[in-house]
């Protein structure tokens, strides 16, 4: 009976909560952008500084009043006058400021990923803001009527989808005596792409970029030079660095090759777990991409390319992190 009514309290708080608190519940879920913050779901408390600041404001007033010294009393007067007009610029900073675009960037997993955050300041300029996420804690301001974007980076450890962390917006601007903060809950979610393979044989179909031939034809690049042998054309000798060495030396040109195709396979890999064959065929995406060959990905489900470019190249890194 006490349980059940126990029970019934704690929801009443909760809804009471809900109602009067909605930054500390119903904000908790991610929100739609863009976001602005207002007096109901920002919070403001005294910082360290700010509560030995009174208390020394509480102990001139003692004193002031113990002796009679208006002087003393007009100072701490003037002092606690200023501290209070700082909670205010305080929570004014962030009043009224909004988050009007998030953008993930790209990063494989175990690295840092980029995000850049679009803020509009609003009617007044706001100094001092500062963001925390993930133990990253940026600074930035805003001059009146401007936007400006703020990068944080965020770890990853998996390969996948990465919801956003609610993200704290604060200031102590600006004496340090108050810090004023709000939750930011943006409905947004970025994509991890799998860890590459460190080592590995490489993708089917993948060659050098060019032949040696011994041939020096218009457009080919000068390879190097060996040593001569018997049948060798007297034209591709060269002559001036034979004259510093032992013997003849022949010229080897290199003749690129058209762009070549490769087929990174999801069924011909054997032998690996399903995860080890996903950080293969990343391997393989970035060196065919490396290489600007043409590469079709053969996935379980589906088949992309025959193409290239960074267009292809996101969507096979990103068909591979969203692989179960």
């Amino acid at each position: 009976m006490a349980a059940t009514a126990l029970r019934s309290l704690l929801s009443q708080a909760y809804a009471r909560a809900e109602r009067r608190l909605p930054a500390l519940t119903r904000l908790k879920a991610p929100e739609p952008l863009p976001i602005a913050l207002h007096r109901r779901r920002i919070y403001i408390v005294p910082t360290r500084f700010g509560l030995g600041f009174g208390a020394i404001l509480a102990t001139m007033l003692l004193g002031a009043l113990n002796y009679t010294n208006n002087a003393a009393l007009l100072l701490t007067c003037l002092l606690a006058a200023a501290a209070f007009n700082s909670m205010l610029l305080a929570f004014r900073a962030l009043d009224g400021l909004s988050l009007r675009t998030v953008r993930p960037g790209h990063a494989f997993a175990g690295e840092a990923l980029p995000v850049d955050l679009g803020f509009a300041a609003g009617g007044r300029a706001r100094a001092g803001l500062r963001i925390d996420a993930a133990g990253a804690a940026p600074c930035f301001a805003i001059e009146a009527n401007a936007e400006t974007d703020v990068r944080i980076e965020l770890p990853t450890d998996t390969r996948g989808p990465l919801p956003l962390p609610r993200l704290r917006v604060s200031t102590t601007w600006p004496f340090g005596l108050f810090r004023a903060w709000s939750w930011l809950s943006p409905d947004t979610r970025a994509l991890v792409y799998p860890r590459p393979e460190a080592h590995g044989p490489a993708a089917p179909g993948a060659d050098s970029d060019g032949e040696r031939v011994q041939g020096g034809a218009a457009g080919d690049a000068l390879a190097g030079l060996r040593e001569y042998r018997a049948g060798d054309p007297l034209k591709l000798v060269a002559w001036k660095a034979s004259a510093r060495h032992a013997g003849l030396l022949v010229k080897e040109f290199e003749r690129p090759r058209d762009r070549d195709e490769r087929r990174l396979d999801w069924h011909a890999i054997r032998g690996l777990s399903h995860e080890a064959r996903i950080a293969r065929l990343t391997r393989w995406v970035i060196e065919a991409h490396a290489a600007n060959a043409r590469w079709t990905l053969v996935l379980p489900a589906e088949t992309l390319g025959p193409d290239a470019g960074v267009g292809h190249y996101h969507r096979c890194l990103a068909a591979l992190a969203l692989l179960p």
